[in-house]
């Protein structure tokens, strides 16, 4: 199999890595298109570079992520959530409602935050999460585990206590 066809395979196999990093940092539907071609772009450029010594969903999520966060930079600060943004969400059915409300909270994290966060959530492990970010496994441990107290807590009071 071809280069290109294998990068193709994996880029459809792990779209959703993407579209969630995406989904997390840009608001505006015609920046969301503009970042998911760069996204593609910057894998491309690099894939050749990929060893495989992780898994391609790791290198994916370090290459998305840094091509979104210098795409942040070059763009002006995004509208900040409010609380009532928030609070609007109480309502829905419940499930959703907590889901929706833990999606707001993670994106009005910062930057790294809501990257360690999102890894987190997704499945990665402290070691993985560790090679896409660069910090060390300890850190990143002690990070999340001070993120997940922080968020509980405030999931726990737009869910009136029902977390």
């Amino acid at each position: 199999m071809s280069t290109e066809k294998e990068f193709i395979q994996q880029i459809k196999e792990h779209e959703g890595i993407i579209h969630k990093v995406i989904g997390l940092y840009v608001d505006h539907q015609e920046d969301r298109r503009d970042l998911n071609q760069e996204i593609l772009l910057q894998a491309w450029k690099s894939y050749k570079n990929f060893k495989g010594n992780s898994k391609f969903s790791t290198w994916l999520y370090k290459v998305a992520l840094n091509t979104t966060l210098s795409f942040k930079r070059r763009e002006k600060p995004i509208e900040e959530l409010t609380q009532q943004t928030i609070e609007q969400k109480a309502g829905v059915e419940p499930k959703k409602e907590r889901y929706e409300i833990l999606y707001l909270l993670v994106k009005q994290l910062d930057e790294i935050d809501r990257m360690l966060m999102t890894l987190h959530l997704d499945g990665y492990n402290n070691p993985e999460i560790s090679e896409i970010t660069g910090m060390t496994t300890n850190n990143v441990g002690v990070k999340i585990h001070r993120l997940k107290s922080k968020i509980v807590e405030q999931l726990k009071k737009y869910t009136n206590g029902y977390s």
